[in-house]
């Protein structure tokens, strides 16, 4: 083994000696420093990053912007609490997102430090704004891992052991084109998957219980399958009938990754609700729950929120990732950078029948492998071995789907476009190595 070796190998030692079993490892990378798409490891080996933090660093690396705004915050105030002291990034960082992201003519928003607690806040504000208990979720659906988000995470994986979980929650299959259609059409699929919804209201909860219906217009860790766009609307139809709301997950899927602020501008549905974090702030934790103001405003004083709403840092952070994303047109950008994957994975699938299906929206884009030509039987043997192999070569990426056996390309949108078609080389080449 040599001393480069030894430095990494030492790390992940010392991780396994100390950090507690369940905290996933889901590449063998380390990190020295990072800028742009590339992550130097503790030997000094380069890697081109296609995972991007889970996401998170759609601006890429270290901005210097976003590092600039980050120092100068740190050196007036770190913390007050926002419900103790009010300051001003608090509020043009909501300001600057009800913008962006209009939810009806009057939007009111609210931050938080995760994913998971935007989730969490969101289903408290529904529940109190319309006064019903019930949730409706989806299958291979993810929301985080705190008690409410893990019980409307499909993936038992992130589940064993930890119930009871949270009451009042009921799933309902999602719309899989590619794994589920059979014969049908686009058209014909969509009705069938809408009358199981219709049928819901009758067989499994009390639609005049629900309070919202939530949903991942593109899912994340369930495999990147995209919501057909009739279903959407017709889940949009479906709400206002029953007086439900709809709440869209965007917290993968927002923040440039699809070339809209948030995919839903892509679908033309309006969320009642919606949520974000991630690649919001640069890899700051910062989140936020956005929502037509009359129903932001059902929640009663004192509970939404918590200590850490929205840190005065990272709202900083946030309002630098925003103004960097617009200047350096990253929307434009990750259309942009979809293509090349796409046209690069489709042209690529004619040669390799393990290549189910390639899809996405923008740069979020999911490349699934399968045995036998079939969709019901997920290759995460193999999968696995890829992901492992492009590690090896310098490529960082990781997997999703219920099976693990879908690549996940979330690239930062800052990489060059020599970045871009290398790291692809190197996936086309361990997939031919490893089929």
């Amino acid at each position: 083994m040599t001393e480069e070796q030894t430095k990494s190998q030492q790390l992940h030692d010392r991780r396994k000696s100390i950090v507690a079993n369940g905290v996933g490892v889901f590449n063998t990378a380390t990190v020295r420093e990072s800028k742009g798409a590339i992550i130097t490891d503790v030997d000094g080996k380069e890697h081109i990053d296609f995972a991007g933090g889970i996401g998170v660093v759609n601006a890429g690396h270290c901005p210097p912007t976003v590092v600039k705004a980050i120092q100068d915050q740190a050196e007036k105030y770190l913390h007050t609490s926002f419900n103790v002291v009010t300051y001003e990034p608090y509020i043009k960082l909501c300001e600057e997102l009800a913008e962006i992201l209009p939810h009806g003519d009057h939007t009111k928003a609210m931050l938080i430090s995760t994913g998971a607690e935007a989730v969490e806040n969101a289903i408290k504000i529904a529940r109190q704004a319309t006064k019903r208990p019930a949730v409706i979720c989806f299958t291979e659906a993810y929301h985080g891992r705190t008690l409410m988000a893990m019980s409307l995470t499909s993936k038992v994986n992130y589940k064993f052991s930890s119930g009871p979980f949270a009451p009042e929650v009921y799933r309902i299959p999602f719309p899989n084109f590619y794994k589920y259609h059979g014969t049908q059409d686009m058209d014909e699929f969509v009705e069938t998957e809408l009358n199981r919804l219709r049928e819901s209201a009758h067989s499994m909860v009390d639609i005049n219980s629900v309070a919202a219906i939530i949903v991942e217009p593109i899912q994340g860790e369930g495999g990147f399958n995209p919501i057909p766009q009739k279903y959407l609307e017709g889940l949009r139809s479906f709400c206002d009938e029953h007086g439900v709301l709809l709440i869209l997950d965007e917290i993968q899927s927002g923040f440039c990754r699809t070339g809209h602020w948030a995919s839903w501008q892509h679908y033309g549905v309006q969320p009642d609700i919606s949520t974000y974090a991630k690649s919001m702030g640069s890899g700051l934790p910062i989140a936020a729950v956005l929502g037509k103001a009359e129903i932001m405003d059902a929640a009663g004083p004192g509970t939404i929120g918590g200590t850490y709403i929205g840190s005065p840092v990272c709202c900083a952070a946030a309002l630098a990732t925003i103004q960097f994303m617009k200047d350096e047109k990253l929307n434009e950008r990750a259309v942009y950078i979809g293509k090349i994957i796409t046209d690069r994975m489709e042209n690529f699938r004619k040669e390799c029948p393990e290549i189910g299906d390639v899809r996405g929206l923008g740069a979020m884009i999911g490349i699934e492998l399968i045995k036998d030509n079939d969709p019901g039987k997920p290759n995460t043997e193999l999968c696995v071995e890829i992901v492992k192999g492009c590690a090896a070569e310098g490529l960082i990426l990781i997997s999703a789907g219920t099976f693990k056996n879908v690549i996940r390309i979330l690239c930062p949108l800052v990489i060059t476009n020599e970045q871009l078609n290398r790291g692809l080389d190197i996936l086309e080449d361990q997939i031919r190595k490893h089929t």
